[in-house]
């Protein structure tokens, strides 16, 4: 271990850091991508009832998930006067609606008379109506008609708008929350929307979207995505060509964190083997190109990829490197190329580590944005309805808008069912094995929290960092709501 790498963490794993691998860039790196802050959250056991006792769940939805932002859509699935989408978690059901003016406003999905929804799905509305009684609402949610309006003398009244949720939007993404008096989407997101300023993540378009319903409480599925050293375990075949135990872990908020982890080098825990330059492009080659999902696509604008959205498929084995030429660098180059080639973008001065590292932030409680200009993949983890034990996950790629040419058309949710693998999503390539890998081990996990024998979880403190302040922030909500509610 040399003088760079001792500044740093002692409890992180001893080979290179990540900060290591960025000071041979090929290309200079933007400060926002340099080691962060961490935290100092302590060691102590969580306990496991907490993925799975109900009055805790109810204490999640009633103190966290009606208190925080969450995104509910991208802006181009409304992108005309009167369209409707519909989102759904925690038992809240609401309707976002794009608006005359070009505004977006929220709704809650429940009709003021005896409650049926007044939407059962997406699509371009010409009034909010119910289809029990018929009473029907602007889609400004302003009030249009009863037709058995002579018999309900309280309308008269009573505001009769449709009550709306707080919605705002940052990078082509809508988001809702549901308390009034929350603070402003920006003190949730910040740094990471200063960080994202030079991805433009409002242009560009959705290129894929696949989410399933998973055996396994919500934070089980978070905590799958926020820590790499499982991949030598669960994702064998990515070893060799990813620094997995060596990733850097910052906390650069209460809500923001991120772990970044460097492609094209071979993981730590394979040291005593040996791995040429030749050999990690041989491993990414048959892994699908590399643990990134990006690529190109057959699909038309508009429609299902007919075959799968290949992970720098273009990056190819060649015969030998020119000398100096690490398996790194040629893979960035490659990258580079096929990436300008398909959306006629010069990425010449893009990083090494923009174009190929899996560069990962979180914003509490749900949601998972990465960073870089190879297609940006997006998680989102929510609880399925009111059931503690299960979730639903979705899986969106965002693709740079094309320099010149039209603006593709999103692609629609894909929603696996129970017995289908996310290696058979259309949408998802390479990615979809890895996913399914990940996925085999949810439900086993949340069996085995029931079956603990001590009741307690545990983290590590470097690596694992990120999700003891999950679990911080879950805790603390829950606390402050109960004493306000009990002032």
């Amino acid at each position: 271990m040399d003088d760079t790498t001792a500044r740093f963490r002692a409890d992180r794993h001893p080979s290179e850091s990540y900060e290591d691998i960025l000071e041979r860039d090929t290309r200079a790196i933007p400060d926002h991508l340099r080691q962060g802050p961490t935290r100092d959250l302590g060691d102590e056991g969580i306990p496991a009832s907490d993925y799975y006792d109900r009055d805790h769940f109810a204490k999640e939805v009633r103190h966290v998930w009606l208190k925080v932002w969450q995104w509910a859509c991208r802006e181009e699935d409304i992108p005309n006067p009167n369209d409707v989408f519909v989102y759904e978690n925690v038992g809240k059901n609401i309707l976002v609606v794009r608006q005359e003016d070009g505004g977006i406003k929220a709704f809650y999905n429940s009709c003021l008379h005896r409650g049926r929804k007044l939407a059962d799905g997406p699509g371009n509305k010409v009034d909010l109506r119910c289809k029990y009684h018929g009473l029907a609402w602007h889609c400004s949610g302003a009030f249009k008609h009863n037709p058995i309006g002579w018999d309900f003398p309280q309308f008269q009244r009573m505001d009769m708008s449709l009550p709306e949720v707080r919605v705002e939007t940052w990078g082509g993404f809508v988001f809702v929350n549901f308390d009034p008096a929350a603070k402003p989407l920006m003190d949730t997101l910040q740094p990471l929307a200063d960080h994202f300023d030079r991805y433009d993540f409002a242009n560009r378009y959705k290129a894929a979207h696949t989410s399933k319903v998973v055996p396994c409480n919500w934070k089980v599925m978070a905590e799958a995505f926020m820590e790499s050293h499982h991949t030598i375990v669960t994702h064998p075949q990515l070893a060799p060509f990813l620094g997995d135990v060596n990733s850097q872990y910052d906390a650069l908020s209460d809500h923001v964190t991120r772990q970044f982890t460097a492609t094209g080098v071979v993981s730590p825990m394979l040291a005593d083997r040996r791995f040429g330059d030749m050999d990690i492009l041989k491993a990414m080659a048959a892994a699908g190109g590399s643990h990134v999902a990006g690529g190109r696509s057959s699909r038309k604008d508009g429609e299902v990829a007919k075959r799968p959205v290949r992970a720098r498929e273009s990056v190819g084995t060649p015969d030998a490197l020119e000398e100096g030429v690490t398996a790194r660098m040629h893979t960035c180059e490659v990258t580079r190329a096929a990436l300008g080639a398909e959306d006629g973008w010069d990425y010449a001065q893009v990083s090494d580590a923009e174009i190929i590292d899996a560069l990962l932030y979180n914003v509490f409680p749900h949601m998972s944005f990465w960073a870089g200009y190879a297609p940006n993949v997006v998680y989102r983890w929510r609880p399925n309805g009111l059931d503690p034990e299960t979730s639903i996950m979705d899986v969106i790629i965002l693709k740079r808008v094309p320099k010149n040419g039209p603006r593709p058309q999103p692609v629609k949710e894909h929603r696996l069912a129970l017995d289908e693998d996310w290696s058979s999503s259309p949408m998802l390539g390479a990615l979809g094995p890895v996913f399914e890998q990940d996925m085999d081990n949810l439900p086993q996990v949340q069996e085995g929290l029931r079956a603990s024998g001590t009741g307690l979880v545990h983290f590590a403190l470097y690596s694992e960092m990120r999700i003891r302040l999950l679990h911080v922030l879950i805790a603390r909500m829950i606390a402050q709501g109960e004493a306000r509610a009990g002032a």
